[in-house]
C-alpha cells in the first residue's frame, strides 16, 4: 500500500512537470499545389460530390463546362459558392474549374462551397482560420433519412380508419 501511495505521488509531480513544459511548436502547413499550378479538393454535402480545382486567375468559375450562371441559375446558389471567396477576401482573385455529380441544385452549391474552401485552404494554408471559423471546412452531416418498413415515408405514417 505504501508502494502505491509512492507511486501515485510520483505520477502526480510527473503531470505536474510535464505541464509546465513549453508547448510544442505549431505544426506549419506547406501549400499543396500540383505541377499545373493548381490546388485540388473534394467537397460533399448530401448526395452531391464536388471535385475542384483552382488556381490564380481572374475570378472565372466554371461548372461541368458551364459557366457558374449558366449552371448555378438562381442568386441565392452563386452567392453560397462565391461565399469562401469572400470569406477570405479573394474575390476574382482565382479561377476554379469544377465537376459535380449526384444530388439536387441545392447540395451541389453546397458540396462546390465546400470544395472551394478546401482548395483554398490547400493553396494558402493561412486562410484556414478565417474558412475554418466561417464553418465553410466543415462537411454538412445532414443527408436524408431511409424510409422505414410499415410507414409510408421516413417518418409518415399511413393514414389510419376506424372501419
Amino acid at each position: 500500500m505504501a508502494q502505491d501511495e509512492q507511486t501515485l505521488t510520483d505520477l502526480s509531480e510527473l503531470g505536474e512537470a510535464a505541464g509546465t513544459q513549453a508547448p510544442a511548436e505549431e505544426q506549419v502547413r506547406e501549400p499543396q499545389i500540383d505541377s499545373f499550378g493548381r490546388a485540388y479538393a473534394t467537397g460533399k454535402r448530401k448526395d452531391a460530390i464536388a471535385r475542384v480545382w483552382i488556381k490564380p486567375g481572374t475570378g472565372k468559375v466554371q461548372v461541368n463546362g458551364k459557366e457558374l450562371a449558366g449552371y448555378f441559375v438562381r442568386p441565392v446558389l452563386r452567392m453560397i459558392v462565391n461565399q469562401p471567396f469572400a470569406a477570405a477576401n479573394r474575390d476574382g482573385q482565382f479561377d476554379a474549374y469544377v465537376t459535380v455529380t449526384g444530388g439536387g441544385l441545392s447540395g451541389q452549391a453546397g458540396a462546390v462551397r465546400h470544395g472551394i474552401s478546401r482548395a483554398l485552404s490547400r493553396f494558402e494554408p493561412a486562410l484556414r482560420p478565417v474558412l475554418k471559423e466561417g464553418g465553410f471546412l466543415t462537411r454538412d452531416p445532414r443527408v436524408v433519412e431511409r424510409k422505414k418498413y410499415g410507414r409510408r415515408k421516413a417518418r409518415r405514417s399511413f393514414q389510419f380508419s376506424k372501419r
